[in-house]
């Protein structure tokens, strides 16, 4: 006989966890009781939003369900912002919410939510378990959906009382991956396609990738001579110094790389949605059918034809697609080599960054010291707004697993990524960009880098404006600034105050002996960086921006 509690870590364990992220509530003290008697790695974090980021972020480096666990009504609410993000990025992650005692429900008793109603929209599946016996069953469903076709969070609520009750149950067992292969068929005529094309190319995103199955592919555009792209922060899926790499399609993309995806004659879609971001508003590809051939693998069918009309469609997730490819020799050799060529040395020009700007501090500079002294295994976070553009744009991403940001498009995610990303590779150094705007959404997360003794280093490019938001408004509403300024702390006192190490960069020349203060102090830092507000893109002022 065990309780609902030691039943649902028996199945997290036997389902392989080595780590959650929470923030403790009394709804699950029987999980929380009976974590401690495990090895089982309880990461306590400062607001659920965080915590959910972290499991996010633990799913998108390793492919495998990141953990997290958080209380009823408020917690779960707040957790909700990570759900979003795993849910629109396609990556796996389990949600645990305590939930009001069984005999209360639907009597809006304290902090009850009906989360089926709820979360539907942004999870894909959300149960509750009302029987102990059933935890083993519910649990090993949950992991066997986070990570079967497409991707995405899981959400299974455990009523208190449920998890105090002693019961039997079956030995939990680990779930079965699901996997799909391409037909032969299928591969033949990606081959005649291939044959026949002029100007094709490649387009990677997505989950469902490994090491393995990203050395592989490269390993086929190089037999093929094929140009690749990389989905809008999916860029660690090919190796940007590559010759065949042809840039980053996402926000703010090459004009000459778009207009080579425009002016393609076959298009190699795989893992990816190509959704409004990385396609430019729906404007690279016509929907529902594009000019293009397009070749469309993804692992759920359920996204093959829903916006764009492939004339070959993969069921099959990128491991499984590419382990298919090992045969596929040209007869030929391919007439778009010199192309190949030309589209990587334009790649290379936009992403040499601009060396003079507004202000005393200029990123560009910054950005080149950067790229000539972090290993290329260093892995880097970011959450949204127009600072990314200097990380997304003129940083070359060498390795898989070496990114960790939001499709989504979500504020605050960098910094909870950050901590999840040191505590996964303690030996690698993790770097987080963060806005003035971004870092304060889950800027208390440092609290545990600190906590944990987790030697990230956090650069804040302050501009002391919400800086994308500004952008668009100067552009849509010339000087009428509303709601768009910012008051900040200094942020190297506030690092220093939660125990960890703080710089503040005023000068471009200050910048690389503060890093190394940084990287040589072994604690979690801020390097705040007091950029000019007028620097809010590499190509436009703001002035310029509002003048049309």
């Amino acid at each position: 006989m065990k309780t609902g509690g030691e039943l649902i870590v028996e199945a997290l364990k036997a389902n392989g966890v080595k780590r959650i992220a929470c923030v403790p509530g009394e709804s699950y003290l029987a999980v929380l009781n009976a974590l401690y008697d495990t090895d089982i790695d309880v990461i306590v974090c400062r607001q659920e939003g965080g915590a959910a980021m972290m499991a996010d972020a633990w799913g998108r480096l390793t492919g495998e369900p990141g953990i997290c666990m958080v209380t009823r009504g408020p917690g779960a609410m707040n957790a909700s912002a990570g759900l979003h993000i795993s849910r629109q990025d396609s990556i796996p992650m389990i949600l645990f919410i305590g939930q009001v005692q069984r005999d209360a429900r639907e009597r809006e008793a304290f902090q009850e939510i009906e989360y089926r109603r709820a979360f539907t929209e942004i999870a894909k599946w959300v149960g509750e378990i009302d029987d102990p016996a059933r935890i083993p069953e519910f649990v090993t469903r949950a992991f066997a959906i986070a990570t079967s076709g497409r991707p995405g969070p899981v959400v299974l609520t455990l009523p208190e009382d449920m998890l105090r009750q002693h019961t039997e149950a079956p030995a939990a067992k680990a779930y079965i991956p699901v996997e799909s292969h391409p037909g032969t068929s299928q591969i033949a005529a990606l081959e005649a396609m291939l044959a026949k094309a002029e100007r094709p190319i490649a387009i990677l995103g997505g989950t469902r990738w490994t090491e393995g199955s990203v050395a592989a592919f490269q390993s086929f555009a190089e037999r093929w001579h094929l140009p690749v792209g990389c989905s809008f922060r999916r860029q660690m899926l090919f190796d940007h110094l590559h010759p065949n790499y042809a840039g980053d399609v996402g926000i703010g993309i090459n004009p000459a790389l778009a207009k080579e995806i425009r002016d393609a004659d076959l298009i190699l879609l795989i893992g990816g949605r190509f959704s409004e971001m990385p396609s430019s508003g729906y404007t690279l590809m016509e929907v529902p059918y594009p000019r293009q051939t397009l070749v469309h693998v993804h692992p759920d069918p359920g996204e093959l034809g829903r916006v764009y009309r492939p004339d070959l469609a993969i069921a099959a997730s990128p491991q499984d697609f590419v382990a298919a490819l090992d045969d596929l020799v040209p007869a030929r050799q391919p007439a778009w080599q010199a192309r190949t060529a030309a589209m990587h040395e334009a790649y290379l020009t936009w992403s040499t960054p601009p060396e003079t700007g507004p202000g005393d501090v200029q990123m560009g500079p910054i950005m080149i010291w950067i790229e000539a002294n972090v290993a290329a295994d260093t892995i880097f976070s970011n959450g949204a707004g127009n600072y990314a553009t200097w990380l997304h744009r003129f940083h070359r991403f060498r390795r898989f697993a070496s990114q960790a940001a939001p499709t989504s498009g979500s504020m605050g995610y960098g910094l909870p990524a950050a901590v999840a990303a040191k505590r996964l590779f303690p030996q690698r150094e993790v770097i987080c960009f963060a806005g003035d705007g971004c870092f304060l959404m889950h800027g208390q997360e440092f609290a545990t880098a600190v906590r944990y003794d987790l030697p990230i280093i956090v650069l804040v490019i302050n501009n002391g404006i919400y800086g994308t938001i500004r952008m668009h408004q100067e552009r849509e509403y010339p000087g009428r600034v509303s709601a768009t300024d910012l008051t900040n702390p200094d942020f190297a006192d506030l690092a220093r105050a939660y125990g960890g190490h703080g710089e503040t960069v005023e000068r471009t020349d200050q910048f690389a002996a503060a890093f190394e203060r940084a990287r040589a102090s072994g604690k979690p830092s801020i390097i705040e960086i007091r950029l000019d507000p007028e620097a809010i893109t590499p190509a436009r002022t703001l002035t310029q921006i509002r003048n049309g």
